[in-house]
């Protein structure tokens, strides 16, 4: 599980002070939990997605986890522009103590990146980057993924192919996906929470939580 205990975030902003992403929060997302957290741009998604992810810290309070957790997928976090795709995934492989060149092959199978899997990432479009991170993280299992709205990335097809990869895995994984869109949150999450100025609200019901984010 995670388990997030009095955690606060702020950023100091020149002439106006402290911008709040998160005010004294505690939470416990579980495995087998599919929660989807709703706000506005600019409210403050990615932050929470990369607190999750140990990619930031909070400014007090503590986040544990008990879970393997995937990088923020739709973010560059975790691969080099400087390499090649295929080298990013070499790169991972050996962290995680898989066997290289499966795992290239496995992304490459995914992402259909075709030759600009052996091409440095600096030079990949944002959807590029998409499809080599969602390759990346469908190729390897995880306790909980964490997800910002990459599912959208690239044409139909590719929508769906990643639509059904998450659903195989989410059987018996936990999942925490970040949207402004309601629609997105309905098709993947069961519960959800609401992140606004600041405060990040649950609920149970998530056709209630829908109907109050809509609302604001």
């Amino acid at each position: 599980m995670i388990l997030l205990d009095g955690v606060s975030k702020f950023y100091q902003v020149r002439g106006t002070g402290r911008r709040w992403i998160l005010r004294d929060t505690t939470a416990v997302i579980r495995p087998g939990d599919r929660v989807g957290i709703l706000g506005r741009n600019g409210s403050g998604k990615s932050t929470l997605i990369r607190l999750l992810g140990g990619v930031e810290y909070p400014s007090s309070g503590t986040i544990e986890r008990r879970m393997t957790v995937s990088w923020p997928l739709a973010h560059g976090i975790g691969v080099h522009s400087a390499l090649t795709g295929a080298d990013n995934a070499r790169f991972v492989a050996r962290l995680y103590d898989l066997e290289p060149e499966e795992l290239v092959a496995a992304v490459d199978h995914f992402a259909e990146l075709g030759s600009y899997m052996d091409m440095p990432v600096g030079t990949y479009s944002a959807g590029m980057m998409s499809r080599l991170l969602l390759g990346l993280s469908m190729a390897m299992d995880f306790d909980c993924y964490l997800i910002d709205e990459a599912t959208s990335v690239g044409d139909h097809r590719f929508i769906e192919r990643t639509q059904e990869a998450l659903e195989t895995r989410l059987k018996e994984r936990a999942l925490v996906m970040v949207s402004h869109s309601a629609a997105h949150i309905r098709s993947f999450c069961r519960t959800a929470a609401i992140l606004h100025d600041g405060y990040l609200t649950f609920f149970e019901d998530l056709d209630e939580a829908i109907a109050t984010y809509e609302a604001l």
